[in-house]
């Protein structure tokens, strides 16, 4: 508790050492400002030697208190001093100090008095006019930016009196100009003064003499009112201005009369025994500048004597630093030497691994290349099979619930599925996969997928059921092919491992967020099931659980890709599962429900069947069975078609035939179908280009924009999608004016 009050009392007597500190300064300050109020009272009384008494007190003991401001004024009144007798040297020293500790504060007021000050000596004096115009024009940028009119009106007359100093008249007139209104406004006695006095000297220069001295005499009368001492300075300038005018027209008498008046008046302000007082009183400023220098050294000595004492112990230091240093080098040097060692194991590690990664990308290539080719020639074929069966089957209706038209069908189907896995892993892989949104109602999406699995269901003795939440809006937005894709593997999955049971897939809505609505999926088997151990290797690929000999055949990719693909969706999928009890596969994705976004995608998915309407088809295919199926397929809506094998003999018949679409084939001989499509749309034909490809879509989708086709088809395909396709890119084309531009291209 003691200690405790001798800390408060501690505390307090510091706070009150330091308050009294502080009001000390306060009253040193005031007494300063008293100082120089004096200082300068007496200096326009031209009573130097009091000035300067009061300014070397005033200097030192701003000093004392370490005052910028307050040392800068004592300074400028003590140059004032020296300038008024003549010691223009002392003067300039002494505004340049003033002008130093002026600069170290933010009084731009001072600063301006000082460029002032300064300009007027080296000008008036004829020193040096470009330094004095220089320092005048500071000085009126400062009166600027303070805004002080009086000010202002000083900084202009200096400037005027510097140019006309050097008889350069033409460059002080217009400062001469802008501050005659504002010498008017301040009506300052000096100011009208020095005006009137320089339009005298212009006038006269300018040999106007009426003008002159009607100036001269304006400036006369305002030299009459004068009481102060201060301004005899101006009055005997304003005398020898008025000789000179005299003398410039003759009247020698006059010249004369007010010479010998500007000589009187000068020897009053400088006589003798002034002159003695300022130099008494500046040699005493003098004396306590070099005390300050003295005992500036002094204590510069005493620090060095310090810093003597200390040199010791330092070189000792220094030597230990130094050894220290010596051990670090070394080291450094070791070290240096070991990491050359690692950077050379390195740079050859590097090496080895850029070939290793250059062999890895020229085989990724080699795979790209490879997988793609197989894919189209896999696919070319099977569209081929899958046609020829669909033709088979609608020719001869006898033959359409033959069990071998079924397997061949069938076969063809499970072919491409698996051709189509294959690829699906690798794009997923190589992250080559974009959704494409389309916009599609979701519950007659999900009846599809049922209807095309009854048969794997009846094959089982099993139900497929569907429950799909009615609050799930009409249409959604999203990609329909790759959320088909997981339904389909899902519910075959179900379907192969449940028997005499029950497989039902269900769709509920979980929530709202923004356009989005979110809907959760479960697809419920009451089937084998899957022990635990295996429940999280069933998503990795070629893995197959419990195969037996009479399970439906597959390359275990499916539960795989339907992972993959439901990561693309932004979600995860989750398996519940429990032996000879069942499995639950159960996922949420958020889909698109805006209504804009809706109405306007709806706009573009109108086609109307209803109306029949005879198309014009040329197609360009090089492949006979597929061009037989391609027909048939164009024959069953009533829509002319015209085949041809390359694209040389499409350039020559669309010379002089008009079509509503093209369906391109891309790997043709001769030419293919990019280059083909190029000839075409540089001919100035614009009827929509459809490419039909066994390639994946996104594999050729630069190249076909490149080529300005408008669409792709993939083989084999629905041929409904074909026919939407057909009916959407004719009616969006507009070909009044195709045959004009066929007839000018065969002209040229």
């Amino acid at each position: 508790m003691n200690k405790n009050i001798l800390k408060f009392f501690l505390l307090l007597v510091l706070l009150t050492f330091q308050g009294a500190i502080a009001q000390s300064d306060n009253v040193k300050r005031k007494s300063i400002l008293d100082l120089l109020s004096k200082a300068g009272e007496h200096f326009n009384n031209l009573e130097c030697k009091e000035s300067l008494s009061y300014a070397k007190k005033a200097l030192n003991s701003a000093y004392e208190i370490e005052d910028n401001q307050l040392i800068a004024r004592s300074y400028n009144l003590i140059g004032l001093n020296f300038e008024e007798f003549s010691d223009y040297k002392k003067a300039i020293g002494y505004y340049s100090k003033g002008l130093k500790f002026a600069n170290q504060t933010e009084n731009d007021t001072l600063k301006g008095w000082l460029h002032n000050n300064l300009g007027n000596l080296y000008c008036y004096q004829k020193i040096d006019f470009a330094k004095g115009i220089s320092n005048n024009k500071k000085g009126l940028a400062y009166s600027l930016k303070i805004k002080d009119t009086n000010e202002i009106v000083f900084s202009y007359l200096n400037i005027i009196s510097a140019y006309f100093g050097k008889e350069d008249y033409k460059a002080g007139y217009p400062y001469l100009k802008k501050v005659e209104p504002l010498v008017k406004k301040v009506n300052i006695m000096e100011a009208t003064l020095s005006m009137k006095s320089l339009f005298g000297s212009y006038y006269t220069h300018k040999n106007k003499f009426t003008e002159a001295d009607k100036a001269f005499k304006e400036a006369l009368k305002v030299s009459e009112n004068n009481s102060v001492e201060f301004l005899d300075a101006n009055i005997a300038s304003l005398y020898e201005d008025i000789s000179k005018y005299y003398l410039k027209i003759k009247d020698y008498e006059n010249a004369y009369l007010y010479l010998e008046k500007h000589n009187v008046l000068d020897h009053k302000i400088y006589n003798l025994a002034r002159t003695k007082e300022v130099n008494l009183a500046g040699s005493h400023i003098e004396l306590d500048e070099y005390k300050r220098e003295i005992d500036k050294i002094e204590n510069e000595k005493l620090e060095q004597m310090s810093r003597l004492q200390h040199t010791r112990l330092i070189v000792v230091m220094f030597i230990f630093i130094f050894f220290i240093l010596l051990l670090l080098v070394y080291t450094l040097y070791k070290n240096n030497q070991l990491k050359k060692k690692s950077n050379r194991k390195l740079k050859e590690a590097n090496e080895e691994l850029m070939i290793a990664k250059e062999q890895a990308e020229e085989a990724s290539l080699l795979k790209s290349q490879f997988i793609s080719t197989i894919t189209h020639e896999l696919r070319t074929p099977l569209y081929g099979v899958v046609g020829i069966t669909d033709m088979i089957s609608d020719e001869h209706k006898e033959l359409k619930n033959s069990t071998y038209l079924k397997s061949l069908k069938f076969s063809a189907k499970y072919l491409l599925s698996l051709v189509n896995d294959i690829l699906q892993v690798y794009k997923i892989e190589e992250k080559k996969i974009v959704l494409e949104n389309s916009i599609f109602n979701l519950s007659d999406e999900l009846n599809s997928i049922v209807d095309s699995l009854q048969f794997l269901a009846v094959k089982n003795n099993n139900q497929l059921l569907l429950d799909v939440d009615e609050s799930i809006p009409e249409f959604i937005i999203t990609d329909k092919v790759r959320l088909s894709q997981i339904f389909m593997n899902l519910v075959s999955n179900s379907l192969k491992f449940t028997k005499d049971g029950q497989v039902k897939i269900c769709a509920k809505l979980e929530r709202n967020e923004a356009s989005f609505s979110f809907i959760t999926f479960k697809v419920i088997d009451n089937g084998i099931g899957i022990a635990k151990e295996h429940q999280k290797k069933i998503f990795e690929k070629f893995v197959q659980i419990e195969r037996k000999e009479d399970d439906y055949q597959g390359t275990g990719l499916g539960l795989s890709i339907v992972k993959q693909l439901i990561s693309l969706f932004g979600s995860e999928i989750h398996c519940e599962s429990e032996e000879r009890i069942g499995t639950q596969m159960i996922f949420t994705i958020g889909f698109d429900t805006d209504e804009d976004h809706r109405n306007n995608l709806l706009k573009n998915l109108e086609v109307d069947f209803s109306e029949e309407h005879t198309y014009r088809i040329l197609v360009v295919e090089d492949n006979k069975i597929n061009q037989i199926v391609t027909k048939k397929i164009l024959d069953i809506r009533h829509f002319e078609s015209v085949i041809v094998d390359d694209g040389f003999e499409a350039l020559k018949i669309l010379e002089n035939e008009v079509f509503d679409v093209i369906l391109m084939d891309i790997n043709m001989p001769k030419i293919n179908g990019f280059d083909t499509s190029k000839q075409i749309r540089k001919m100035g034909v614009n009827t929509p280009i459809i490419a039909v490809t066994a390639f994946d879509k996104q594999e050729i989708m630069e190249q076909v924009v490149a080529s300005k086709m408008n669409e792709v088809i993939v083989k084999p395909f629905e041929p409904n999608h074909l026919y939407r396709m057909i009916v959407l890119l004719s009616d969006k084309t507009d070909k009044k004016d195709e045959k004009e531009e066929i007839k000018k291209t065969k002209m040229k």
